[in-house]
């Protein structure tokens, strides 16, 4: 029997402060030993329901009132459980030695399984899963920050205050100003928008703004294939109208895309799913394979669009749509948590919503949930007259980043042609907006934004 095994069961049942910090992150699998594991079964049950160490005294007599054991079992597990004395040793010491041995404990379990699927022995898991199933394993480790101190921790919060939050600037200078210099990571950000408004072009073209950035893209869709989604970019980023790229010289093709790649160090990777059949889970293997086989880590991350999407805790035909999509939004808001980037999507208006000029809040389609659940949320309208005029028109209808009243609505430039926005005059937003211009302080984020784009400027594929 590992004696580093029994240290941590005694500690288990004498010592409050360890319990609290390891339990969480011990398993039963962990341990080799089969009288260790059904001692640790006991401790653990008594944990999980009472939240306090066992005494010698209540394990005994659970171990009576277990049932399926052989005597020889019964007889181990009681004298292990007399054995379960209070030792002197370095709390520090204890704990990185138990988050030591949690990991490696881990790796190996991971690699025995790895070997049983690679041999087709288990039923369940492909291939494919063995990344992520050692990815977890080697990311095994105790969080030992229990939160935020007031009191103590006022200097790390005074820094907080005063640094400069990384963000993905816009390309458009309403949206920045709406946002105080782009997108921060950790944050979902949805586009409302009717049938054929312009909700995969405003992705596609803030995708390729965030490619010209010379940042890492993901652009997930479950609607269009990937490469109508590379169709759209194309037209965006090689100038070259949508209708005309088919009776492109290929040779031409060739030499814009290639002069393209010249002007920018990002990626961009486009990933199709079938609609109404991927969820964060699949998102999550699809970034630990793109990281493990390619070095591709997404600085921002495209999902077209939430609601075709599927929940990985609910099952559609069990629960209301209000309870679907509200858990997609909370899915996706976690993955953007989890990778720290700022994630993109976009929702249906109601058929109500879907012809007016005025679009609320209250016109988001099947879920009430998902605004509740964004960081920022804005529609995108379509009218005649602004058709007329090359323009669609913005409504904030919630802003975390920024007072969601201050430049409400506003009007970017629309090129269908070429899958792109782009800014307009002040004078065409002066009969839209519905507050006073307030100016954006760019003293923070000017430079930083026209170094991202002056290079890019002269573009010319």
């Amino acid at each position: 029997m590992n004696s580093l095994e029994f240290t941590i069961l005694k500690n288990l049942v004498n010592h409050d402060d360890y319990r609290r910090q390891v339990f969480p992150y011990l398993k039963k699998s962990y341990f080799e030993n089969h009288e260790v594991q059904l001692l640790y079964g006991l401790i653990s049950g008594f944990i999980s329901k009472y939240e306090k160490c066992p005494t010698k005294e209540s394990l005994q007599i659970d171990l009576q009132n277990t049932k399926s054991l052989t005597e020889s079992d019964y007889q181990n597990v009681s004298t292990l459980i007399n054995k379960l004395d209070k030792d002197e040793v370095d709390f520090k010491w204890l704990v990185d030695s138990t988050e030591e041995w949690c990991r490696n404990r881990a790796i190996y379990l991971s690699l025995l399984e790895s070997i049983k699927i690679a041999d087709g022995n288990d039923q369940e898991k492909e291939m494919g899963a063995i990344p992520s199933i050692l990815q977890d394993a080697i990311a095994v480790s105790f969080d030992n920050r229990i939160g935020h101190n007031y009191l103590e921790d006022f200097s790390e919060r005074f820094d907080s205050y005063t640094k400069v939050e990384s963000k993905i600037p816009f390309d458009l200078q309403m949206f920045n100003k709406i946002t105080k210099g782009g997108l921060p990571n950790k944050t979902l950000n949805i586009a409302l928008a009717g049938t054929g408004v312009g909700k995969s072009l405003f992705m596609c073209h803030v995708a390729a703004a965030a490619l010209l950035q010379g940042r890492n893209v993901l652009y997930i869709t479950c609607e269009m294939s990937e490469e109508k989604i590379a169709e759209r970019i194309d037209a965006n980023l090689l100038g070259v109208p949508i209708q005309d790229l088919s009776s492109l010289p290929k040779q031409m093709f060739e030499t814009k895309v290639t002069n393209l790649s010249k002007k920018t160090n990002g990626k961009l990777i486009i990933k199709e799913y079938p609609t109404a059949s991927a969820h964060v889970g699949h998102f999550r293997a699809l970034l630990n394979d793109l990281s493990l086989k390619t070095s591709f880590r997404p600085d921002i991350i495209f999902v077209d669009y939430l609601n075709i999407c599927t929940s990985q805790r609910f099952k559609a035909s069990f629960v209301n749509s209000y309870t679907l999509v509200k858990g997609i939004a909370e899915e996706l808001r976690g993955l953007a948590v989890e990778y720290n980037v700022p994630v993109v999507s976009a929702t249906q208006t109601t058929r109500s919503g879907y012809g007016s000029s005025d679009v609320d809040i209250t016109d988001t389609s099947e879920s009430f949930g998902l605004p509740a659940t964004a960081d920022l949320m804005f529609a995108l309208i379509s009218t005649e007259e602004s058709e007329q005029l090359g323009q669609i028109l913005v409504k904030q209808l919630k802003n975390r980043y920024n007072d969601p009243t201050v430049n409400k609505r506003f009007a970017v430039g629309i090129d269908r042609a070429k899958m792109r926005l782009y800014d307009v005059e002040q004078s065409a937003q002066d009969d839209i907006l519905d507050t006073k211009d307030e100016e954006f302080d760019y003293s923070d984020h000017k430079q930083d934004i026209l170094s991202k784009f002056s290079k890019f400027s002269d573009l010319k594929v």
